[in-house]
């Protein structure tokens, strides 16, 4: 359906037609009416089909302009970097609306973000604890808010939001519309949406854990980290076709090992991004890799609800995450809304029951090949994939051996102590026939 057969006004379809939007997604096309009812709302989609345009445009349909201070729309997500993405879409489309757009969250100097805040919004986007911090500094009332959008809520409870989640509710008031928006449903989502939610709608225009068809998946046997390591500079030098490409790992420290490790082969070619590099780093490491200055960029499951990265050509899941669903998360970069994709997962005798439960999740079985035999299967391993015996790692102590030297003797019998247990009065006794004391005065 084009977005001109949807009750969109003229503003926002001056909007699209800019952006070169003239169809909408499924999801954007289900979605639009029931949110426009003013019903409460659950849309399941996979990430990458315009989850985030499907809640933005019946939102904006019916904002009307206001000069009140406090914000009537509040947009929640677990990121900073869904923080500016969200910012920025909503930005896209009111190029000819006159709408206020904030967007916070924290490791940022709270003080700015208080004068934006202070200053008027319409609709802010903000993370859990940011959002709090300035609702306890009385610069930010809740009170006002219309309309509430959960963004990625699965991650937000895999991050361990929910506290803050139940503490931003009683801010809240009684009568709003809550919308959600999220590529899986997990049992803990299903527990908010019964605590939250007012009788909801669900939109969904795909099984939930059901993968992009277009996304062509594929995947190694590679029994270790470092052979992992000489199968991906194999790959990279190999095929051309791979000149955007996300490579996922399981921790900060993996990504900075191997961002050292293949910077040598591909200098200038290779970005990493992860929780513990700065905001500015992250943000020009995402902007160099979607300019084409990176080739690759290694990241950990930060970014995968993290960004929107479009024309990614190649996903790699170099290591497997803990849950079926980041997978999911993680093989959306590719194959965004209408365009192809490849996604290729190394997969060690370790990873065979998540690799299971991945298939089971997505209802499709993906076939592994042997790796190229002109790969070296290395034998050098990692701390962590060394021998583990009932789930603690074996550590050989050295045995340590003591050499007697030239001045060593024996004691003489006599000057050996022995325990032989008894006190101090039984000895006494022993030896006078009646107990003693240590001079002990006669009370008188």
């Amino acid at each position: 359906m084009e977005f001109s057969e949807l009750n969109i006004n003229t503003v926002l379809l001056n909007a699209l037609e800019d952006l070169g939007y003239t169809e909408a997604t499924p999801i954007q096309e289900k979605a639009f009416p029931v949110i426009m009812s003013g019903k409460d709302v659950v849309g399941i989609a996979q990430t990458g089909t315009g989850k985030t345009f499907a809640y933005i445009l019946p939102i904006l349909r019916q904002l009307k302009f206001s000069q009140q201070r406090h914000p009537r729309i509040l947009v929640l997500v677990p990121t900073r970097e869904l923080v500016e993405q969200v910012v920025g879409e909503f930005r896209k489309l009111t190029e000819y609306m006159s709408v206020r757009i904030g967007g916070v969250y924290g490791g940022t100097n709270i003080n700015t973000q208080k004068e934006k805040v202070y200053e008027g919004l319409d609709v802010l986007v903000a993370t859990p604890g940011r959002l709090i911090d300035l609702s306890l500094t009385g610069v930010l009332r809740l009170k006002n808010i219309q309309k509430l959008v959960i963004d990625e809520v699965d991650e937000m409870l895999n991050l361990g939001f929910r506290a803050q989640l139940e503490q931003i509710q009683e801010l809240l008031p009684d009568r709003r519309q809550n919308l959600m928006f999220s590529a899986t449903v997990t049992e803990d989502v299903e527990k908010l949406i019964k605590q939250w939610f007012y009788n909801p709608e669900r939109v969904e225009v795909a099984a939930t854990g059901t993968p992009l068809e277009k996304i062509f998946q594929s995947g190694y046997i590679v029994p270790n980290f470092y052979t992992k390591q000489n199968l991906l500079v194999h790959l990279l030098k190999n095929d051309e076709s791979m000149d955007k490409v996300l490579v996922f790992v399981q921790s900060k420290s993996i990504a900075d090992l191997l961002f050292d490790l293949l910077a040598s082969d591909f200098p200038d070619e290779i970005g990493v991004i992860h929780s513990n590099k700065s905001q500015n780093f992250r943000f020009r490491m995402v902007d160099e890799f979607l300019e084409g200055k990176k080739r690759v960029l290694i990241a950990t499951d930060l970014i995968a609800r993290g960004m929107d990265i479009s024309h990614v050509s190649h996903v790699i899941n170099y290591d497997l995450p803990e849950t079926a669903e980041s997978y999911i998360h993680r093989i959306g970069r590719t194959g965004r809304a209408d365009a192809d994709g490849l996604s290729i997962a190394f997969v060690t005798e370790n990873d065979e029951e998540i690799w299971a439960s991945i298939q089971r999740l997505m209802k499709k079985e993906v076939s592994l090949d042997p790796m190229p035999e002109s790969v070296k299967v290395s034998e050098r391993l990692l701390e962590s994939e060394k021998e583990v015996l009932a789930g603690m790692k074996v550590i050989k102590t050295p045995k340590i051996t003591v050499q007697k030297g030239a001045a060593f003797h024996e004691k003489k019998d006599k000057n050996k102590k022995t325990n032989q247990g008894g006190s101090y009065r039984r000895k006494l006794a022993a030896k006078y026939k009646k107990p003693k004391t240590r001079g002990q005065k006669k009370r008188k």
